[in-house]
């Protein structure tokens, strides 16, 4: 049967959690023959995650495929992911996390009234769900003041983000021939791309629709999670290098000619200069700093109004 979105599930000896995560996401399309599953394991070497993917794949065939790669850290497990993919959207859920049963039903019944209408949507974008393991809350990321709701609608049609409103990789959906064409530049054995999956290919998005539901549910609260302080200071390394990347996908004043899409862009790139000013600062690596200033040359080398528009506004 036809698929019109995919799911791409990268694991990294996931075993003790992915069956949420994967069971979240066929209840929520209740096993729907139009929907693929692929869950990526990324080379685990400490427990019996491939195993249990193909486990899944057993059971339901039509709908789930594992597939099994060395080890290549998330971007690659992404990038394998879209390369199995068979619907025509793609969707990444992280394998700690999982998504919200009835938002997932109402996600799908949109993809299929576009692919029964022919309307083209681009990128579909919903809400997401921070929860907080060590007291049990939970803080909602919407768009209602930021996007139109009930429409398709392009970029001049937004309005200004808050800092705490950026598009993370959890709150889009992207059609899959927009992120074959041109790519995703992610580099191997690196956190944090998931900066680059949600930056690089918003300009080739024409279309956009905001579903507002709460769909995606964030898992925080492990210590070695890369979203954990001590672990973001330790890999300063990783978040150079992804920021490197999103620097010289764009000259930013030129390339965009949206100007509240480049306003946006330019207020995601200086969030990742600012953090990686931070973060070097807070590390104990003698060679951190000397990384982030040559970063900053390079940045002012690469496009000097970029340069001056995040160096006003990111800590030095």
């Amino acid at each position: 049967m036809k698929k019109v979105i995919t799911f791409a599930i990268p694991c990294y000896n996931s075993a003790e959690y992915m069956d949420k995560c994967i069971e979240s996401i066929l209840v929520g399309t209740n096993y729907a023959e139009d929907v693929q599953v692929v869950i990526v394991d990324d080379g685990s070497t400490k427990d019996d995650t491939l195993a249990k993917a193909e486990s899944w794949q057993e059971r339901h065939p039509s709908i789930v495929k594992a597939v099994h790669q060395e080890n290549g850290g998330h971007g690659m497990a992404v990038l394998k992911g879209l390369g199995n993919a068979e619907g025509a959207y793609f969707k990444v859920v992280d394998s700690d996390d999982w998504l919200d049963a009835e938002a997932c039903a109402t996600l799908l019944g949109k993809i299929r009234e576009l692919d029964e209408t022919g309307e083209r949507v681009d990128l579909i974008i919903s809400n997401y769900v921070y929860e907080h393991v060590e007291d049990g809350s939970s803080h909602v990321v919407n768009y209602r003041s930021v996007l139109p709701v009930g429409r398709a609608f392009g970029w001049n049609d937004i309005r200004h983000f808050k800092m705490t409103q950026n598009l993370l990789m959890h709150a889009l959906c992207y059609r899959t021939d927009v992120l074959r064409d041109g790519g995703v530049p992610m580099p191997a054995h690196t956190f944090y791309v998931d900066n680059i999956y949600a930056y690089v290919p918003l300009p080739r998005c024409r279309t956009l629709y905001y579903l507002d539901v709460d769909l995606y549910r964030y898992f925080i609260g492990r210590e070695d999670q890369s979203v954990n302080e001590d672990v973001m200071v330790s890999r300063i390394d990783q978040q150079l290098r992804v920021t490197r990347v999103m620097m010289r996908a764009y000259h930013l004043y030129d390339d965009i000619p949206s100007r509240r899409l480049r306003s946006y862009m330019v207020g995601h790139f200086t969030l990742m200069m600012a953090a990686c000013s931070i973060f070097s600062k807070l590390s104990d690596d003698p060679s951190a700093m000397d990384d982030l200033d040559s970063l900053w040359k390079e940045l002012r080398q690469f496009d000097a109004r970029m340069y001056w528009r995040a160096d006003r506004k990111s800590t030095r």
